[in-house]
Parts: C-alpha cells; structure tokens; sequence
C-alpha cells in the first residue's frame, strides 16, 4: 500500500475503488498532490471525491492533468463546453446510458485511458454504477485459459447492432436513445481490433480486454464467439471481482478503462440522474 503525505486515502473494497479526501477541486493542485491522486489511481484503479464544487472549465482542468480529452465519435457535448458529455436520464425515460459491462471507447484505435464524471444531480435511491476489475479476473483464470487468450482478438465495434438491435442514429430517432447524437460523426475509426489480453502500460499488469463492444473474436464468427464471450462476461463479473460503487451530488469519480469494465445500473424510474462526463486519450492496446 503506498504511504500519502498529502492526501487521505480510504479504501472501498476487496475488489478496487477509494475515497480521496483532503483536496478541493476546484483550485489548482500542486504537483505533489496530484502525483499522490495519480499514484493512488492507478493502485486503486476508481478513486472518487466527495463534495466538489467544480464548474465544467474547473471539471476540465482537471481532467487535463490526466491527459488530452478524447472526443466521442457519435455523442454531442454541451453547447458551450463541447469536451463535456451530460448523461441524463429524466423521470420519464425507461432506458439509462450505459447498462450493459463495457469499457470506454474500446471500439477506436486508441481507447480513453480514463473516464471522469461529475455527479450534477443524483434520484433519491439507486442510480449506482459498478465496476469489474480484470486485472483480478484474468489473474483467476487457469494457465490454459490464459494461453489461449493470449492468441485472441477482439472486434470492437461502436455501433454495433448485436444487442440494441439498431444503429444508434436509428434509436435516436426512434426516441429509444440515452444521449444525444452529433449530425455528421466524428470521422474515426469506430471498429477496431484489440487484444482480449492487455497489458497495463503503466504498470505493465496484465488484464482481461473486452465487453459489450465485443462482437467476436477476429477471424472467428459471432456464433463460434458467443459462448466465450458469455463464460468471460459471468467471469469477469462475479461478486469479489465487482465494486458497488454509490454516487452523491457533488462526487467527482475517475477510472481507468485500461483494466475495468462497468455497468450503469437503471433502478431509479420516475427519477432524474444527470451526470457530466469526460474521458481522457489512451493509446493502442498490447
């Protein structure tokens, strides 16, 4: 466990996941104390702050500290702060953003190395977002298991049609859609291929590499993948890999799409949930 000099770090879990405390946001950070937030990010791999007072310039800031911003392809941000994603489910809407185990921008080229959000406003129960730690799941799997995935790779796609049914310029305009969609995309790459296997460039620790953006394995079939992918996901996603992790107003959380997958959870109808988002530039998995 690494020793803070300038920050409090609690741990939430077996799993992953800590508290910072200690810092406020919202004025700019010496270097020391965000060598020790970034120290402990990477250890903890979600970190979140509890009542922060940050506007979407001091939110970027931040995030900045990080890396380069990473535009989205397909979704439209603010108006006046375009880097900014708000994910917003009003109290009429059924369908939330992000319910099924995915990781960040895993169907471009070079993935968001981190996701940041601010919680803006948050329904009365539920609402919570949980998280899968793949170091720990590849590290359970068997030798062969490994071996063997060790040779795959995945086919990520960003509008795929295997579970929604319908591209995403088609659920915007059916009103089924949870984000709003830019008029001319983001000329991208959007399908890319991956390892299954990925290594950590940071701390070179080896990870699990996929989810739902996962339509198969390269050169393999959706049919000849699926039963794979499906032992992979209830893997992955079992209860001491998993952290619950509860918002509040105010929460500022950061993690790292390198090594997590995670999963919205929609439990909170006739409700609002407004959340501001940023990712941050990756580089090519290997």
């Amino acid at each position: 466990m690494t020793s803070y000099q300038h920050i409090e770090v609690k741990r939430a879990a077996g799993a992953l996941g800590a508290q910072i405390s200690g810092v406020d946001l919202s004025k700019p950070l010496a270097q020391a104390v965000f060598d020790e937030i970034y120290a402990a990010w990477l250890e903890h791999h979600v970190v979140f702050f509890r009542e922060q007072k940050i506007d979407p310039n001091q939110h970027l800031a931040f995030g900045k500290r990080f890396g380069d911003i990473h535009i989205h392809p397909f979704n439209k941000g603010l108006d006046e702060h375009p880097q900014v994603l708000e994910i917003l489910k009003t109290a009429d809407m059924k369908v939330n953003n992000g319910a099924r185990w995915h990781s960040d921008q895993m169907y471009t080229a070079k993935p968001a190395k981190a996701t940041m959000l601010v919680a803006r406003e948050m329904p009365p129960y539920g609402g919570d977002t949980q998280f899968s730690n793949l170091h720990l799941s590849y590290e359970a799997l068997s030798p062969a298991m490994q071996q063997m995935l060790a040779g795959l790779k995945g086919v990520n796609n960003g509008d795929s049609k295997k579970y929604y049914k319908f591209s995403r310029e088609e659920r915007a305009k059916m009103g089924t859609g949870t984000m709003p969609q830019k008029e001319k995309p983001e000329e991208v790459q959007t399908i890319s291929v991956h390892p299954m296997v990925r290594t950590h460039p940071e701390t070179g620790r080896k990870a699990l590499y996929f989810g739902s953006h996962t339509e198969r394995f390269d050169n393999m079939t959706e049919a000849e993948s699926d039963t794979l992918l499906q032992f992979l996901t209830a893997h992955a996603t079992r209860p001491e890999f998993v952290y619950r992790h509860h918002w509040e107003e105010g929460m500022l959380t950061i993690w790292d799409n390198r090594c997590l997958q995670h999963f919205a959870i929609n439990d909170y109808q006739g409700y609002r949930r407004c959340m501001h988002k940023i990712t941050i530039c990756g580089d090519e998995p290997f």
